[in-house]
């Protein structure tokens, strides 16, 4: 395996555990994480997700690092954003020893690459195979990188799309 590789998984557990040291504080405002060099993903990252997500669901937010929200029933939601937002936030960030730090990973048919999904029902980050330095990469390899974006839209949710059944 690369030196990358070993680089990227020592952060994604340092990452984890200094998160869940200390008192929280406010939210960063300078986690990035998906790249936006269009050479790199020449299938934008909503095209992506569009595909990943199963017609039938028409109401969902997208947030900037990949991870997006289904909601079922959203006549009863006075504001769609605010609500992707506070949920973002409750059930984004990785708390070491916590729900969040359980993943499953889905590979996906209609595009390439895969969806890690968590706690926090309808919420699911899109990985894209080209973020990551193996050809082959292994389910934890994913679950650890998408709970990384997860988490990176948790402590800084930045809304890129919404999608509802009226557009």
């Amino acid at each position: 395996m690369g030196k990358y590789f070993h680089k990227l998984v020592l952060l994604a557990i340092l990452s984890v555990f200094i998160l869940s040291c200390g008192e929280k504080k406010d939210t960063p405002k300078n986690i990035r994480i998906v790249t936006k060099n269009t050479e790199k993903f020449p299938v934008s990252l909503l095209d992506n997700v569009r595909l990943a997500i199963n017609t039938k669901f028409q109401d969902w937010v997208l947030f900037e690092n990949g991870t997006y929200i289904i909601f079922d029933d959203v006549s009863k939601i006075e504001n769609i954003e605010k609500m992707a937002i506070r949920l973002m936030k409750e059930f984004g960030p990785v708390a070491a020893g916590g729900p969040a730090g359980d993943f499953n990973v889905t590979s996906l048919n209609l595009t390439k690459g895969w969806i890690v999904s968590g706690h926090g029902y309808g919420m699911y980050t899109y990985v894209n195979p080209k973020e990551l330095e193996s050809n082959y990469p292994s389910d934890m390899t994913i679950g650890i990188y998408g709970r990384t974006k997860r988490n990176a839209d948790g402590l800084n949710p930045v809304i890129i799309h919404v999608n509802t059944a009226e557009n």
